[in-house]
């Protein structure tokens, strides 16, 4: 769904249960650290006032957008984290070399979701321009980094239901 039709930084706060011993790890780009900041620093408001504790949140910080993925598997290892949040940019050059990069980090963070069986979630921007960056960093559409902080949420949330459905039946 595009930005325009869609924000979820104007979602309230849902219940998503006690996270007070939820960790979550933030993997952040540095490229473009404008941009990306700005969604660090989102996500972290917003995992902090739906319950995640600031010592139950470890950043880690990766040279660029295409290093997210290894930088997740690394963070995984070290942190042994409930979910994990890539966030980066992408910004459209004028060269196919964003198409690469997005693909393949695409890729790799579905792997590492599948891989890990947590939620891994894909925070990279894809603009054609530095404003569309903006506007999805803070600006007119909101800060995506809340959006992938509400989405590790849901996530988490789902898999707590999900645990606790199979244990009721046998599984």
């Amino acid at each position: 769904m595009s930005s325009a039709n869609k924000n979820l930084s104007d979602v309230k706060p849902a219940d998503y249960g006690d996270l007070s011993n939820k960790v979550i790890a933030i993997v952040v780009s540095n490229w473009n650290e404008d941009i990306t900041y700005s969604l660090r620093d989102a996500c972290i408001r917003t995992l902090k006032s739906n319950g995640i504790s600031e010592q139950n949140i470890c950043i880690e910080y990766v040279p660029g957008a295409y290093e997210l993925v290894y930088g997740v598997s690394l963070s995984n290892s070290k942190h042994k984290p409930d979910a994990i949040i890539a966030l980066g940019c992408v910004i459209k050059g004028e060269t196919d070399h964003d198409k690469y990069i997005n693909q393949s980090v695409a890729t790799g963070l579905m792997q590492l979701n599948l891989m890990l069986k947590k939620p891994v979630i894909f925070g990279l921007l894809t603009p054609n321009t530095k404003q569309q960056a903006l506007d999805r960093a803070g600006g007119k559409y909101g800060n995506k980094g809340d959006e992938a902080a509400i989405t590790a949420l849901a996530m988490l949330r789902l898999q707590e239901e999900s645990t606790t459905h199979n244990s009721k039946i046998g599984f």
